[in-house]
């Protein structure tokens, strides 16, 4: 088991779960943060921190397409250990059903 980032993320991308994980495992994009599987350690602590609620386990059903999203973007995007300020808007975009189809980048983020 890891645990994924999913849309939720997109356009909120508080970093509050970068703090607390041990092993610096996510990754930092435009306007998402990603997980990487292969150095997530399934501890979990990053779960409760996020505001918007999308840090998942992958065992829960569905988020098969998240946790390809995660590893594929995690090879490419900067590492990023501190937290950073989340956008102005985030708290507009929380919750939002469609962001990645309507906002998701590829681009990276400036990481640390």
């Amino acid at each position: 088991m890891t645990y994924v980032v999913t849309e939720n993320c997109i356009k909120c991308k508080y970093t509050d779960c970068v703090e607390v994980c041990p092993v610096d495992c996510f990754y930092e994009g435009d306007n998402m943060l990603v997980i990487h599987p292969d150095e997530c350690i399934d501890c979990g602590v990053c779960e409760p921190e996020c505001p918007a609620d999308a840090i998942k386990p992958d065992t829960e059903p569905g988020l098969e397409k998240w946790l390809e999203l995660n590893s594929e973007y995690a090879k490419t995007w900067p590492n990023l250990t501190q937290k950073k300020d989340s956008p102005d808007d985030a708290k507009t975009f929380d919750g939002v059903e469609g962001k990645f189809e309507k906002f998701f980048s590829p681009e990276p983020g400036t990481g640390d």
